[in-house]
C-alpha cells in the first residue's frame, strides 16, 4: 500500500516502511529566462536579514539612530546568534517569497556563542550552491559580519544588497507564483 502526498514541490511517497521518499525535481526555469517582460521599473526587492542580536541587530539600531538611510522593504529578524539560523530558514524564506536573504553577524572570533558565525557561514555556502543547482542564483543568499559599532556598514550592506537584488529581478520562484 503506497501513499502519495503531492505538496507544492515536493512530491512524497510512503510506503509500508517508516521512511518516506522524495522526489525532488528542479524547477523548469527555462520559459523564466527572459525575465524583463515580469519586471518593471517599479520592482522593489523583498529582502530578509537575520540579525545576529549583540553585533548586528545593535548596529542597525545604530544605523537608525544615525537616521542612516538604507531600503525599507528589508525586513530585520532579530535571533540571539546566527548559529541559530539553519539551512532551512534560509531555502524557507526564498521559498515563501523573498527575493533575497541575508545574514548578518558579530566579526568572527568575536561570537557572544563562540562559533555560531563561523558554522552559519559554511551553512549560507551550503544554501548557495543549493540553489545554483536549482538554477536560482546563489548570489541572492550572502552572510555578513559587523560589530554593533559598524552602523554605516550595516545601511551599506543594506543598499548593496538591495540594488543586488534589484539588478538580479524577482525571484525565479515569485515569478512562477505570479504566472
Amino acid at each position: 500500500m503506497t501513499d502519495n502526498y503531492t505538496g507544492s514541490r515536493f512530491k512524497v511517497q510512503g510506503s509500508n516502511t517508516r521512511q518516506p521518499t522524495v522526489n525532488c525535481e528542479p524547477h523548469n526555469l527555462s520559459r523564466y529566462e527572459n525575465r524583463s517582460r515580469y519586471m518593471n521599473k517599479d520592482f522593489e526587492p523583498q529582502i530578509i536579514a537575520f540579525c545576529c542580536k549583540y553585533c548586528a541587530y545593535a548596529a542597525a539600531d545604530l544605523a537608525g539612530s544615525m537616521r542612516l538611510n538604507y531600503p525599507s522593504n528589508i525586513k530585520i529578524i532579530q535571533v540571539p546568534c546566527t548559529g541559530r539560523v539553519d539551512i532551512i530558514h534560509l531555502l524557507r524564506a526564498i521559498e515563501d517569497g523573498a527575493d533575497g536573504v541575508y545574514v548578518a553577524g558579530c566579526m568572527e572570533g568575536d561570537c557572544h556563542f563562540v562559533c555560531g558565525n563561523i558554522k552559519t557561514r559554511k551553512k549560507v555556502e551550503y544554501v548557495k550552491k543549493t540553489l545554483a543547482e536549482l538554477g536560482i542564483e546563489p548570489e541572492r543568499v550572502e552572510m555578513f559580519n559587523l560589530s554593533s559599532a559598524m552602523g554605516p556598514r550595516f545601511a551599506e550592506i543594506a543598499n548593496q544588497m538591495g540594488e543586488r537584488i534589484r539588478n538580479l529581478g524577482p525571484s525565479p520562484l515569485n515569478i512562477k507564483q505570479a504566472a
